[in-house]
């Protein structure tokens, strides 16, 4: 397994020790969001601290830990955000060159020839040869007076610590994506198990319609109409397989593409849907804040922002450059090294920008306006975010009532079914109502089993709008 993968994103420590040297991490700009956290969930009044971190495990077990650490190493997004951090490291580490000298070592080689026209008297035209050698260290550096280049280096920082805060949210993502995935199919099992069972049901049904007709027996309810009213029950049942086994070959599919595999469609490790896991704590609010890390990316964005419109605005005082060299010149190869023969230079260069046809103002305009759309984005975030957990919540809630009702729909329906049965064989119910009886315990089954994946998949949203990590 990739560490840049599987490992929890780097702290802001690490990106420092990349790229060095006294610039620092912007600071928190939080408090910009503009949207004061409640004391307490609407939804609820739960207020434990920490996320469970082993969701995974207790979900799916040791198959559903399979597949995501497969996912995790094959998933073409999670690479690619990977390597936007590892971009974004680079460019911080660019970012804060510009603030250490430059230095080069530079030779040159040159062989001229010259001619001259002859004096009177002398001849012809004469010509001169003339080599000349040299070698040299030069440096360059612009000293950061006013920190401009130091601001700049320290919004890429930020830029940086946003991209590994992306890489943690899309690597929480895609572990849901895969068990999402990993539920529907399990509940695709279970629909394929439950329409089978129907059609086997409606096939004894028919079998025994066509029987009591066959025999003419019509006070028993033999008649042609309800035979072919059997037939067609039959005919939906093999209808409904089909689109069963059409629902279990898409969710296998989409498992596959998240696992980074060719969407073949073959048969994946049996999935079941597991018991409910314990509700995860919800904390407080506030906690949520530093959780989620699509808001702590939304306040990196503008911290970066924010450095960068103080670096536009500084750009505005004068500049100072210091230039040397230090080395030799010579006629011939072995003289380089004599130091009889050195020759040096030093100089500077304080540039204050007078007219650039208003450049710098527009900068500056631009830099600000970039900021203001970060905060404005960090605070969609943060009520994004308080708007998830509270839904989430809720819908726990409503769907924890809807599986009850479900629960007590299945059993009836199956006691009803079961009595329908008994009638119709004894001759006392008409096959109607078993039909009808059959269709309902069918129903309230399937309808059952679909409640309590949405309860699962409610629950890892949850788990996500809490901002919770996982550790396989």
């Amino acid at each position: 397994m990739r560490p840049s993968l599987l490992a929890p994103t780097l702290t802001s420590g690490a990106c420092l020790l990349l790229i060095g040297c006294q610039a620092l991490s912007p600071p928190s700009r939080l408090g910009d969001a503009g949207v004061p956290a409640p004391n307490s969930w609407a939804a609820t009044r739960e207020a434990k601290s920490g996320v469970d971190q082993r969701w995974i495990s207790k979900t799916g077990g040791a198959p559903l830990t399979s597949l995501i650490s497969e996912a995790l190493n094959a998933n073409p997004d999670l690479k690619a955000s990977a390597a936007r951090v590892e971009k974004a490291a680079a460019e911080a580490k660019i970012a804060g060159a510009g603030r250490f000298p430059e230095l080069g070592l530079g030779g040159l080689s040159n062989r001229q020839k010259q001619s001259f026209i002859g004096f009177p008297g002398i001849g012809g035209p004469i010509s001169t040869i003339n080599n000349s050698f040299g070698v040299s260290l030069d440096a360059a550096w612009e000293i950061d007076v006013w920190g401009r280049l130091r601001a700049g280096q320290e919004a890429a920082i930020a830029d940086a610590e946003g991209r590994q805060l992306d890489l943690q949210a899309a690597r929480v993502s895609l572990a849901a994506q895969v068990t999402k995935a990993w539920l529907a199919l399990a509940e695709a099992n279970e629909q394929v198990t439950l329409a089978e069972a129907g059609l086997t049901a409606r096939q004894q049904l028919a079998n025994a319609v066509r029987e009591r007709f066959e025999r003419a027996i019509a006070e028993d309810g033999g008649s042609a109409a309800q035979v072919r009213l059997t037939e067609a029950e039959v005919a939906s049942g093999e209808a409904t397989l089909a689109q069963r086994k059409q629902e279990k070959d898409r969710a296998i599919r989409q498992l596959e593409l998240l696992l980074g595999r060719y969407p073949s469609g073959k048969s994946i490790a049996a999935a079941k849907l597991p018991p409910l896991p314990p509700t995860p704590p919800s904390g407080l609010p506030s906690e949520l804040l530093l959780r989620r890390p699509d808001i702590r990316s939304a306040e990196r964005e503008l911290a970066a922002s924010g450095r960068r419109t103080l670096s536009a605005k500084l750009a505005r005082f004068p500049s100072l450059r210091l230039t040397g060299s230090f080395g030799t010149t010579a006629d011939s190869l072995s003289d380089l090294t004599n130091s009889n023969l050195a020759v040096w230079a030093i100089g500077g260069s304080l540039t204050q920008p007078v007219f650039q046809g208003g450049r710098i103002s527009a900068e500056i305009d631009r830099a600000s306006a970039t900021e203001k759309e970060s905060a404005a984005k960090l605070q969609r975030t943060v009520l994004d975010a308080f708007g998830e957990v509270e839904q989430a919540l809720a819908a726990e809630t409503f769907l924890r009532e809807r599986e009850q009702a479900a629960t007590r729909a299945t059993a009836l329906a199956a006691e009803a079914a079961t009595r329908s049965d008994e009638e119709f064989s004894a001759g006392t119910g008409d096959v109607l109502t078993l039909i009808d009886a059959r269709e309902q315990e069918i129903n309230t089954a399937s309808q059952l089993a679909a409640i309590r994946r949405l309860r699962l998949d409610n629950r890892i949203d949850l788990h996500l709008a809490l901002g919770g990590d996982f550790s396989l």
